[in-house]
């Protein structure tokens, strides 16, 4: 520098001096108005804030600054060509991708929500208690999501013939009932299977079955035994013992579906006491009186039993021809045709008049078989001594 000195002349080195000073004035100047003229701005990006000195004219100018593209679904506090001011609070969100599966149907959203409750808010996508949602509520949301949603379905149980309601979201019957705290019995019967799929459609249909032994005390009937007494005559009954029921104990096996028995089942049974039989004795005596030539007004005393031709195996004719099925009112006699003959037109004590028409092989001798149109009327006839009077 000295030499530098030495070789200017004075006045020289004077306005070197001076024109060093000049520029660096100038450098400060324009430094302090830089300084100056810039604009505090905070700028929140996804919640998170910053302090920015910009000269930047236009909040579009600030994000190229800052290096932030604004996509199409992104949130800006302000218009792009909005000026920069000092002071200035500028808020950008980065907007999300959400898909969202209700039901196997898909959306796709796009959201600056934070949370996943806050997406479902902003878009008014509601959902119960009752609903399946693949992700928690306050869960946060930090880039692109996929939310999946089952929504609860009302489903009907025919629980042993109780209706019961119940919610679903699918899944197995097998599931529905644990949720529900329904239990089944080995016997039990359930449709659909327990590992069918449950759908909006689904109707579950529970048959409780349930067996039980049981005792049952029958009666045993007495059977009528019959003996013949040759020293009776024939008509005549004499009852030697009046019969008793026995009793037998039955064991059961009973099903029931729902409470209504369906199946009995005979397991064993047990005889507790002996039937004894009713013992009745019938005379076989023929009536001491000669068979004479019958006349007109002779009268006859007779045994009279009943018989009807509707019974299982009876042909309804007669041996004369007479077809008492298709006049089961007609009076008919069977007769013993050595003592009545056949065609013998006759009055009968409490029958009224009638035609022999008819033979039988336990009708011989004093003995007759009156027609009558029911079984129940040849019971009610019985057996009875009866005054025949020939009329021609």
């Amino acid at each position: 520098m000295r030499i530098f000195s030495k070789l200017l002349p004075a006045s020289r080195q004077k306005l070197v001096i001076s024109s060093i000073g000049i520029v660096v004035l100038v450098a400060f100047a324009s430094f302090m108005l830089f300084q100056v003229t810039q604009k505090e701005v905070v700028l929140v990006e996804n919640g998170k804030d910053s302090t920015i000195d910009t000269h930047a004219n236009t909040v579009e100018e600030l994000l190229e600054e800052v290096g932030i593209t604004v996509a199409e679904h992104d949130q800006l506090s302000h218009d792009i060509d909005v000026t920069i001011v000092d002071g200035m609070k500028i808020e950008y969100d980065t907007a999300h991708k959400v898909t969202v599966v209700v039901d196997g149907n898909e959306k796709v959203y796009y959201s600056v929500a934070d949370t996943v409750n806050g997406f479902l808010e902003e878009n008014k996508l509601s959902i119960t208690e009752r609903d399946e949602i693949s992700h928690n509520l306050d869960e946060a949301i930090n880039g692109d999501l996929t939310i999946t949603i089952k929504q609860a379905f009302e489903v009907a149980i025919q629980d042993g013939g109780k209706e019961v309601k119940a919610w679903s979201t699918g899944g197995s019957v097998q599931d529905l009932l644990a949720v529900n705290n329904i239990t089944l019995s080995e016997l039990d019967k359930i449709e659909p299977a327990i590992d069918e799929a449950v759908t909006k459609d689904t109707t579950i249909s529970i048959v409780r079955v349930e067996k039980k032994t049981e005792e049952v005390t029958e009666s045993i009937a007495f059977q009528t035994e019959t003996r013949t007494d040759s020293s009776m005559e024939k008509g005549e009954e004499t009852v030697l013992a009046s019969g008793t029921d026995g009793s037998v104990v039955k064991t059961y096996e009973v099903t029931y579906e729902n409470g209504k028995e369906v199946t009995r089942e005979l397991l064993e049974e047990e005889v507790t006491k002996e039937s004894e039989n009713r013992i009745v004795v019938v005379g076989t005596k023929e009536p001491a009186q000669d068979l004479v030539t019958l006349s007109s007004g002779k009268e006859l005393t007779m045994t009279a039993s009943a018989f009807t031709a509707n019974c299982s195996g009876c042909s309804g004719y007669t041996a004369t021809g007479i077809n008492l099925k298709a006049n089961p009112n007609q009076k008919v006699i069977a007769v013993d045709p050595s003592v009545i003959p056949l065609g013998t037109k006759v009055w009968v004590e409490g029958y009224g008049e009638a035609i022999a028409g008819d033979t039988g092989g336990h009708i011989q001798g004093f003995r007759i078989d009156v027609h009558v149109p029911t079984k129940a009327d040849a019971y009610q006839w019985g057996v009875r001594k009866v005054k025949v009077k020939i009329i021609e």
